[in-house]
């Protein structure tokens, strides 16, 4: 059983950032502040036991992982950014690999999209586009991460180094995007890759036709009631503000029936984007430690038929605080989130009392 929560390296300056948004610009620099818009509105989110990470301190980075392994999170999945054989937030991955510490198991996942100004509010403005020039810059894209493939840290699934593709159906042709690095994973020596195309809000659902092994199910914590319904079209047409507001589930949703193939559950602690979008994010509201345990209980369940090395829950994410979904202790309920994975964990007979 692999529980694995994905990775924001968004928590140290880039010059990139400092050219796009002022000097020492990180994701916190959005968090701190944000502003309740509504009320009952829980804004802003604050770090407890961790504090305002920098990740570019290895203790740091120690401290996250002691935190993760002692609550039943078997990983963490980077977020990994590759723009034609420009990187960016690379530093916390590559120190990650190049140090061997934590001595704690990670993945990446590839975050194949454009980048536009979603920190700040701007999602119209573009900073760097994702563009995909062909067999050479998979190559060196490849190359890249093959260092962190063959880290024995590295998680494997079926005995295969596992790789998230974020935007699957951006990819030009995604059926010889996994072909070409399937075969470059056998020629390093790999046995090939475990490669999970990223499935939901964006209607893709070739993952099966196009190779992929698995899926991972990102559907938005939110419920559409008749209610809601009628209140997004009037914040559409101006008559009344935002951000839009869906009360968070009480349960995790099964995947539709018409995705094929092994599906994993994705599960969001929470969703709250109003740090970066202001009144045009949007807010779960509602949720409580005891329903995202709920979650976890149903995503269990959900990947418990599956073969023992193809169990994978993934959890969005452990610090994703601009977005409200995050694992990691805050002011208003400490580690109450992480005890209820732990208690789930107990429960299902994955981990120990």
């Amino acid at each position: 059983m692999e529980v694995l929560a994905l990775y924001l390296p968004q928590y140290h300056p880039i010059p990139e950032n400092d050219r796009w948004w002022g000097t020492g610009f990180t994701e916190w620099a959005n968090v701190t502040k944000s502003r309740p818009l509504f009320r009952g509105h829980d804004q802003p989110h604050l770090p407890a036991d961790l504090g305002f990470t920098d990740l570019r301190v290895p203790e740091t980075r120690e401290a996250q992982a002691d935190l993760a392994r002692r609550f039943g999170v078997t990983g963490f999945c980077y977020w990994h950014y590759w723009f034609a054989g420009h990187r960016l937030l690379e530093r916390p991955f590559d120190e990650v690999v190049d140090s061997g510490r934590p001595d704690f198991p990670f993945c990446a996942a590839w975050a194949n999209q454009t980048w536009s100004g979603i920190w700040h509010g701007a999602p119209d403005r573009i900073l760097i586009e994702q563009t995909y020039p062909g067999p050479e810059d998979d190559r060196a894209h490849f190359e890249s991460l093959l260092p962190a493939f063959r880290d024995p840290r590295y998680i494997r699934v079926g005995g295969r180094p596992l790789f998230f593709v974020y935007q699957p159906a951006s990819l030009p042709d995604p059926a010889r995007f996994v072909e070409s690095w399937q075969k470059m994973a056998v020629d390093a020596g790999l046995g090939g890759l475990y490669l999970v195309a990223a499935l939901g809000e964006s209607g893709y659902r070739s993952q099966q036709a196009d190779g992929f092994d698995a899926g991972v199910l990102f559907r938005y914590p939110f419920t559409r009631t008749t209610t809601v319904k009628v209140r997004d079209r009037l914040v559409a047409r101006g008559l009344i503000r935002g951000p839009k507001r869906y009360p968070y589930p009480e349960t995790l949703a099964d995947a539709p029936d018409w995705f094929t193939g092994k599906i994993f559950p994705g599960i969001y602690p929470n969703w709250d984007n109003t740090p970066r979008s202001g009144r045009g994010g949007v807010v779960a509201t509602g949720s409580t430690p005891e329903l995202f345990g709920a979650h976890v209980r149903r995503g269990l369940e959900w990947v418990s038929s599956f073969p023992a090395d193809e169990q994978v829950v993934v959890i969005k994410s452990w610090n994703e605080w601009a977005e409200g979904n995050y694992l990691e202790p805050d002011q208003e309920v400490g580690t109450a989130r992480l005890e209820l994975l732990r208690s789930e964990l107990v429960r299902a007979g994955h981990i120990a009392p």
